[in-house]
């Protein structure tokens, strides 16, 4: 029996040491991602009586949602169930999961005078879903790289969904299932397709496109609900006839992806003053909601000022420099027991076995 001994140069081992640089682009990908939906969640209680903020509340969530899930996909492409990246699903997903679950029903409790509300890791509460979709979508990607057609058959799951109002909301199993067709297009993206999308004459189209998106926003309103783009419920229990929720997935599907495009094409791909707030967005996604959830109980949107045009921009402000403050690094290290937990204790110390011969 022998050992096979491996040396390594000191410049390779400095090398392999030295952490990964992150992508200045996916960062603020992420940054600007993240304050969108918290300036979505801030313009809820706006929506009563104004057409516009309705408009723009369903823009943002036609894209939003679906950029954040895009690019997460994109970053689980190496996933493959390795101790390492099971023990990260675990600390990075699973135990936030269960204190933010609990603390948001405690303090749901108190917000929405609830004080029977009960603690129930099947039952995602408010944001918490997503969560519980990555750790759903995570584990299922070795399947996804496998199999021919990995987006068409993720939407024929998602259109699926929409007819089987029995699901229920174990989990929110429909979002899970609704929203699985962007991060499995997220797996199957490569550097050179955000490469398209970053050209200059998607970057010149995105703002038009935009803006005649926002104006079919402002004309849906009144005519369409915009529960579709929010993939929690089939078409069923959205009074719609079961074919609808098919065909409402493809529609809701293009609809996204163009606007994710477009989304895509106008981050910058320079580091920024907001960079590094990239690597915070777990946290200001987690936390920004118990200011939302506060806002109403504390009636900040009481004074008539608030429902205004002017209004709507200050909220959106606020809402955006909440979450900005949220991911910084600061607020990262003094919570990170929480949110990215080490928890080695928890854990059997994977050994690699020498090599015989």
């Amino acid at each position: 029996m022998h050992e096979q001994l491996v040396t390594v140069a000191p410049r390779e081992r400095l090398a392999a040491q030295r952490p990964a640089e992150r992508d200045a682009y996916f960062d603020n990908a992420k940054y600007l991602a993240i304050v969108l939906v918290a300036v979505g969640h801030a313009w809820e209680p706006l929506r009563d009586g104004s057409r516009g903020v309705s408009a723009l509340y369903l823009l943002v969530y036609a894209f939003h949602m679906p950029a954040f899930i895009v690019v997460s996909g994109y970053f689980s492409r190496n996933f493959d169930a390795g101790p390492q990246r099971l023990r990260r699903l675990v600390t990075g997903l699973v135990v936030p999961y269960v204190v933010f679950e609990t603390a948001y029903t405690f303090f749901t409790r108190w917000t929405d005078q609830v004080p029977d509300r009960p603690v129930s890791l099947l039952d995602p509460l408010y944001l918490t879903w997503f969560l519980v979709a990555l750790f759903v979508w995570r584990l299922t990607t070795p399947l996804w790289q496998r199999v021919r057609h990995p987006v068409p058959l993720a939407l024929a799951v998602a259109m699926l969904a929409t007819l089987t109002p029995s699901i229920g909301d174990d989990l929110d199993l429909q979002r899970v299932l609704q929203f699985l067709p962007y991060f499995v297009l997220g797996l199957c993206l490569k550097p050179e397709h955000f490469r398209l999308v970053r050209r200059r004459a998607v970057r010149l189209a995105a703002l038009p496109v935009f803006a005649v998106a926002l104006t079919l926003a402002y004309w849906a309103v009144p005519r369409m609900s915009g529960a579709w783009f929010y993939h929690r419920d089939s078409a069923q229990e959205l009074g719609a006839p079961a074919w609808s929720g098919p065909v409402m997935t493809l529609v809701t599907f293009g609809c996204s992806l163009v606007l994710v495009g477009c989304f895509l094409a106008l981050v910058p791909g320079r580091r920024t003053w907001f960079t590094v707030l990239g690597a915070g967005t777990l946290y200001g996604y987690l936390l920004h909601g118990f200011l939302v959830q506060g806002a109403r109980f504390w009636g900040w949107y009481g004074p008539d000022w608030v429902h205004e045009p002017v209004g709507a921009a200050a909220v959106a402000l606020v809402a955006a420099s909440v979450v900005t403050a949220l991911c910084t690094p600061p607020v990262r290290r003094a919570l990170r027991c929480l949110v990215e937990p080490d928890m080695r204790w928890a854990f059997r110390q994977h050994t690699a076995q020498p090599e015989r011969s």
